[in-house]
């Protein structure tokens, strides 16, 4: 199975939480049952976050580490531009063909969301998250794993 992380998972893991191992016992993302994947978007916002935060080496390297255990997708393939405008029209409740579901209400999702979701759509992922801005895409885009923020 292809495992998509959002980078709210990943975070579990830089800081030891005890939900990382919660999704390693449940998940196996780093043996040979699945592909665990992230976007290079992920890669940016956790390398923003050291910056913001002043990591010592320690954690960054904590962080790189975890970074190769992923394969990291990038953004530069075409399907994966035109599935971010498709999710980010479907978002907006602006595609006549594919209308969001009874219930659900127009959003706008941020610009990094949107690349994580087209990624998960084009490598045929489960995207783990704690991230509700998702939710809309679960069965239409995604398969959604929600992950529950304690």
């Amino acid at each position: 199975m292809n495992l998509l992380f959002d980078t709210n998972i990943l975070l579990f893991y830089i800081r030891k939480d005890p939900h990382a191992e919660e999704l390693t016992q449940l998940y196996h993302p780093f043996d040979d049952r699945n592909i665990s994947l992230i976007s290079i978007v992920t890669q940016a916002e956790l390398l923003s976050l050291s910056f913001q935060f002043d990591w010592g080496e320690h954690r960054k390297g904590i962080l790189n580490r975890l970074v190769n255990q992923f394969l990291v997708v990038p953004v530069e393939a075409m399907d994966l531009v035109n599935i971010y405008a498709e999710i980010d029209a479907f978002s907006q409740g602006k595609m006549k063909n594919n209308p969001l579901p009874g219930g659900i209400s127009a959003r706008n999702m941020g610009k990094n969301d949107l690349w994580i979701a087209a990624t998960a759509h084009i490598t045929h992922s489960k995207l783990i998250t704690t991230d509700n801005d998702f939710d809309h895409l679960d069965k239409v885009y995604l398969d959604l794993i929600k992950v529950p923020n304690r």
